[in-house]
């Protein structure tokens, strides 16, 4: 469901996939190719949110803002299955794994990698090619060449995907 709120509706690129069960409203941007899975919400009703290019947010994940406070993820990145975000900043080509939650004013920085069910707490500022896990999330190595490999596999196969579905799928 896609809808407006206050009179303001989500702006989707036309190369954009949304599930038809996912739920966006307000001020909420999706740029090109971008990919915004099943039973994912995205409420802009308090802040912007802005999702940039080739973009995953997958299945369950819920995106919301404070007031005077937006979300960005800028392009390239990957959002993992049931991941929560809140007026936060994620950098290009990150990946933020399964089940994490990233809080207001957190920063994960260009291709950092936010372990599976990791919180990073309001604030905080994960430096960039580097794997931060645990609750709260801290740094606990730089990346790999095989890291970097396997985030650009997850981020072209969800672009694939993205694709595959908008145009051959009723989803």
């Amino acid at each position: 469901m896609i809808g407006h709120y206050k009179n303001t509706n989500p702006s989707i690129h036309d190369t954009a996939f949304v599930a038809k069960d996912a739920v966006i409203n307000g001020d909420v941007t999706i740029d090109e190719a971008s990919s915004i899975w099943f039973k994912t919400v995205i409420r802009g009703d308090v802040a912007p949110t802005r999702i940039g290019k080739r973009v995953s947010v997958q299945d369950l994940s819920m995106l919301h803002q404070s007031p005077n406070n937006p979300l960005i993820i800028e392009d390239d990145v990957t959002i993992g299955h049931q991941v929560t975000l809140h007026s936060a900043i994620i950098r290009k080509k990150a990946l933020v794994g399964m089940g994490s939650i990233i809080l207001d004013g957190a920063e994960v920085e260009e291709s950092a990698f936010i372990g599976a069910g990791s919180l990073v707490p309001p604030g905080k500022k994960i430096p960039a090619h580097t794997l931060a896990m645990g609750r709260p999330a801290k740094v606990v190595r730089d990346l790999t060449e095989e890291d970097y490999a396997e985030m650009e596999r997850v981020r072209k196969s969800y672009v694939e995907k993205g694709q595959y579905y908008k145009n051959h799928t009723d989803f």
